[in-house]
């Protein structure tokens, strides 16, 4: 399945009354729910990441490369620079729970430092400016499903 599938079926259930789908197909398993409560767990007993975020639009998609760790960057009009996700996926602005942000607002970010983490089929990317500055903006919330090249930060050079 690709992830052009994946999506459109995400959008096809956003756009429904449905609150819940399961998918299982080849090696693929699929799990979205639209509750804020939720109790499924998979095959291993492990709680399953659940959709929570209002509508998921559509992207488009890129051809993962060895460099899915670099973020593209675009400059604006304001000379603040855009880091955006390189992949689909949930995003962790901190380690953990209980650690701080990787980066806040106003944080001095140094090219190459990590800024977040996304998770797709549970895989762990980091990514890392490709920016020398002052992070001037958080554009997502932590834990949000971001799409592939969708604006995550502004960084003042």
């Amino acid at each position: 399945m690709t992830i052009e599938e994946i999506q459109t079926i995400i959008s096809q259930i956003n756009d429904s009354d449905i609150r819940e789908v399961e998918l299982d197909y080849q090696d693929l398993h699929l799990y979205l729910n639209k509750n804020k409560q939720s109790h499924h767990r998979n095959q291993d007993n492990d709680p399953v990441v659940q959709v929570e975020t209002p509508k998921v639009q559509p992207a488009a998609v890129a051809t993962p490369t060895d460099e899915q760790t670099v973020t593209p960057v675009t400059e604006q009009a304001d000379n603040d620079e855009t880091i955006k996700a390189p992949l689909v996926g949930v995003i962790y602005l901190q380690a953990s729970p209980d650690k701080p942000a990787y980066k806040q607002v106003g944080d001095h970010v140094e090219k190459g430092d990590v800024v977040c983490v996304i998770e797709a089929m549970k895989m762990m990317t980091e990514i890392k400016s490709q920016v020398t500055g002052t992070l001037s903006k958080v554009l997502v919330e932590n834990e949000e499903v971001v799409e592939y090249d969708q604006p995550l930060f502004k960084v003042t050079p």
